[in-house]
């Protein structure tokens, strides 16, 4: 009897159908109601947080450090002493230039006075004129080594001020990179002994925003944003500059957007990661839709009123809605505005109160004479 129910099924195809395994599906819609309501869309991005001014306090001498007056989180003023390095060496190479520029004048004494001697002694015809241009020529040279004595010590007094260090802005010490007894070498770069920050009251985030979305953030739009140390605390700060230059990771290209935030109680760090919104755009008692109701596919074998549109502009969106006997789609295409990631605004396409399709789920019509498929 197994064996004669495809043949069976064949005898009476036209005549009965959902015959076992090859019965058509039909689907049930699920709709969503269109409504009013305000809208919100946000940028999100990832930045670092830091002080508005920080300053690397580096030694343009090497030595060893003999002193640190400053520690992490020390505040320090414009001009304190925070480090010094010991000086013996730099002290020796002064007194050594002192004493070559003592030198270098005293040869300078000798051929001034022999020039006045020449002057004497040529009239007299002591001396001829070419002794008188010599004992000029070695005048010269002497003062012009007097010069050179007079720069060098100049220098070894500069490079002994160098070896106390002073901060140059008055802030917070938020890292100290050195310690007492460490020799430092300033040969190729400048060793870096502090970084100060002038004031973390104020404080910057440099968030990286992709090349999709940077066309929408503009100077003076507001951010909300939070930070992994405070996760139920929500912290705002405003654009105050995006900047131009790309930088690409893995072939993914962000621009810097730099954010102004105030830190009156000092709760953020330099360093720390804020996650980052930045309201691009706002409205108010518009047309609404869940953002399912414009990206629904209709299954295959769904049935439709009229054809669905191939082509669409940048702005439309194709949403579906459902006819009165439940089983049959209208395409709507439909413009879109700003969405909040669960919502989107239409401006044209439907109306307060439709109802447009947001997923479908198939159903097995029941088999032969009304009972399940026969196995």
């Amino acid at each position: 009897m197994k064996r004669s129910l495809p043949l069976l099924c064949l005898a009476l195809g036209g005549l009965i159908t959902g015959c076992g395994q090859n019965t058509p599906a039909t689907f049930k819609y699920d709709t969503t109601k269109v409504t009013r309501g305000d809208l919100v869309q946000y940028v999100a991005a990832t930045g670092l947080l830091s002080a508005v001014v920080s300053v690397d306090v580096g030694s343009q001498v090497s030595g060893k450090i003999s002193a640190l007056n400053a520690d992490f989180n020390s505040p320090v003023k414009k001009g304190q002493l925070v480090a010094e390095i010991d000086p013996s060496t730099y002290m020796a190479a002064m007194r050594q230039a002192e004493g070559d520029l003592a030198s270098a004048q005293a040869e300078a004494t000798l051929k001034r006075q022999n020039l006045q001697r020449k002057k004497v002694l040529v009239p007299q015809r002591a001396a001829t004129e070419l002794d008188l241009d010599q004992a000029v020529a070695e005048l010269a040279q002497a003062e012009a080594a007097v010069s050179i004595k007079q720069a060098a010590l100049d220098k070894t007094k500069v490079d002994l001020s160098y070896c106390k260090i002073t901060a140059p802005v008055d802030g917070i010490v938020i890292s100290r990179k050195v310690d007492a007894g460490q020799t430092v070498a300033a040969v190729m770069t400048t060793p870096v002994l502090f970084t100060i920050a002038q004031d973390i009251t104020k404080m910057h985030i440099i968030a990286a925003v992709s090349e999709a979305d940077i066309g929408q953030v503009k100077d003076g739009q507001t951010v909300d944003f939070y930070v992994d140390a405070f996760p139920d605390e929500v912290f705002h700060g405003k654009v105050v500059q995006v900047r131009k230059a790309p930088t690409t990771t893995q072939n993914v290209v962000t621009y810097e957007t730099v954010i102004d935030v105030d830190n009156p109680e000092q709760k953020l760090f330099p360093g720390m990661t804020a996650n980052v919104s930045i309201l691009v755009s706002e409205r108010k008692n518009v047309t609404k839709v869940p953002n399912t109701g414009l990206r629904f596919t209709p299954p295959d074998g769904s049935k439709f009123e009229h054809p669905v549109p191939a082509k669409l502009q940048r702005s439309q969106r194709l949403a579906f809605r459902l006819g009165a006997d439940g089983a049959t789609l209208t395409p709507i295409v439909v413009k879109a505005g700003i969405t909040d990631g669960v919502d989107s605004e239409i401006l044209e396409g439907v109306a307060d109160g439709d109802r447009v399709v947001i997923s479908a789920i198939a159903e097995k019509k029941s088999g032969m004479f009304g009972g399940p498929p026969s196995h």
